[in-house]
């Protein structure tokens, strides 16, 4: 047998006896999880482009208004 026919066999072999695959219920809340933790990350970006600004934009963000009158 070729030694892609061994790989391919030994994949399966893997794949189908010895790994242990999450339940559904499982995958469900490990989804969860990772939309909570993308929507947080994503609101830090969002907050942080408010306070800092988009300079091609002319937003000066929180912080240039900030400067601009304090500075």
């Amino acid at each position: 047998m070729s030694k892609f026919g061994e790989y391919v066999k030994s994949s399966y072999d893997e794949l189908v006896h010895k790994v242990s695959w999450p339940s559904f219920k499982e995958l469900q809340s490990s989804a969860v999880v990772v939309a909570v933790a993308a929507l947080v990350i994503a609101l830090v970006v969002f907050l942080m482009d408010v306070v800092f600004g988009v300079q091609g934009w002319g937003w000066k963000g929180l912080l240039g208004y900030f400067y601009q009158i304090f500075g």
